[in-house]
């Protein structure tokens, strides 16, 4: 046991395997965003659907998210991310011939954009559940940096390949390198590669009765109540609008797909510098981290919500990027530290259900209010001012979560 303690994150072979599925799995599916909303954009000349688009997209995620914790403690978790991955990339590969031969339609992007981010909500708490079980407690938020960091740098590396692969060959090209690369990552994952220990938890309920025993778990511990809190105003008042937004923007300002990659690879490595400063730095206060990480994230929206030019939205794209390390960083760690192993797939499915449940609300909103004329600006300005007064309730009456370490 001394030994794991003092052992190299990369010399664990499974945690590496693990880190590389994420990478090819990350890069395929920024590739997908990207590539979609330029699509729904330009191609289908339809900005005012993207925000649908975007919700048949997670709205089923979210839908069957809390199911996917719930099998992540009954399964193999290996076994799990495989399958995922490779249903996943057979729709890719399905969207990628119907462009590619001028047969794709709105409706059937609907569907098949639906059934890919239902397929998500497997894959997420399987992937986030397993590294509390592969890695000592003592190296969780290394663990987790690395993860979220390498991560980060395959959302910059997927949104420049798309924006270049768009630029010179065109967007069905594009979502046929995504799909290989999401196979790549169904590889790494092949569970007799692997190996992963069988499941040890062996009570078996309905699964009415393992949700609800997740949900009492979360309810009871006021920490994590708070900590979803957190997770919901980034998600919902930030990047859930920043979705919509960054395509919208980058229209309104006479830009180009790689003016879409710009911005969206200057997000990604604001978070990828905030997550290897996290890998180093050991923080004593989790709790009181993440309510100044969310401070200074929606502080900087606002002023994001006021600048008047692609160059100067794309420089502060990476200080937003930056403070959201801090923000979700420390609520997974909190989360993994605390919570036993056979509850860990339902507890980071709801973290993930907190995380993204709110998207959907967003993108209708913030693409309903730009449908009346709003300027999308005044909406962000709107939104980031919303999201700081929640903030600041937050931690007037989060006294707990303020001083946990």
């Amino acid at each position: 046991m001394e030994t794991n303690k003092i052992q190299s994150l990369f010399k664990n072979r499974t945690y590496v395997l693990i880190l590389l599925a994420g990478i090819f799995a990350v890069m395929g599916f920024s590739m997908f965003l990207t590539t979609t909303t330029w699509y729904v954009v330009t191609e289908l000349n339809m900005p005012s659907m993207l925000g649908i688009v975007l919700i048949s997209a997670t709205v089923p995620r979210l839908i069957m998210i809390t199911y996917g914790g719930v099998l992540a403690d009954q399964y193999k978790k290996t076994t799990i991310m495989f399958s995922t991955n490779l249903i996943q990339a057979i729709l890719m590969f399905i969207i990628y011939l119907l462009i590619a031969n001028d047969s794709m339609t709105l409706s059937l992007l609907l569907v098949l954009a639906a059934l890919f981010g239902m397929l998500d909500a497997f894959f997420g708490p399987a992937s986030s559940s397993m590294v509390p079980k592969i890695v000592p407690k003592s190296q969780l938020q290394q663990a987790n940096a690395y993860f979220q960091g390498v991560d980060q740098v395959a959302f910059i590396i997927g949104p420049i390949l798309a924006g270049v692969i768009m630029e010179t060959r065109g967007v069905s090209d594009s979502y046929f390198v995504a799909t290989v690369l999401i196979l790549v990552s169904a590889i790494f994952v092949f569970p007799p590669l692997i190996k992963e220990k069988a499941v040890e938890w062996s009570q078996k309920q309905s699964p009415l009765k393992e949700l609800k025993e997740g949900f009492h778990f979360v309810r009871s511990s006021g920490f994590l109540v708070t900590g979803i809190l957190v997770l919901v105003v980034l998600n919902f008042f930030v990047f859930g609008s920043l979705h919509i937004a960054i395509p919208l923007l980058v229209d309104v300002h006479g830009g180009s797909p790689i003016n879409l990659s710009y911005m969206e690879v200057s997000l990604g490595v604001g978070m990828v510098v905030g997550t290897l400063i996290l890998s180093f730095i050991k923080l004593k206060r989790k709790g009181f981290a993440s309510l100044i990480g969310l401070f200074s994230t929606l502080v900087f929206f606002l002023i994001f919500s006021m600048l008047p030019n692609l160059t100067l939205l794309t420089i502060l794209l990476f200080v937003i990027g930056f403070s959201m390390a801090f923000v979700f960083i420390p609520v997974f760690t909190l989360a993994q530290e605390n919570t036993q192993e056979h509850l860990m797939g339902r507890v980071m499915s709801l973290i993930f259900l907190a995380m993204n449940g709110f998207d959907p609300i967003a993108y209708g909103m913030v693409s309903g209010f730009v449908a009346t004329g709003l300027n999308i600006q005044i909406v962000l300005l709107v939104s980031s001012i919303i999201g700081l007064t929640a903030t600041a309730l937050i931690f007037w009456r989060g006294k707990e979560f303020k001083h946990i370490s």
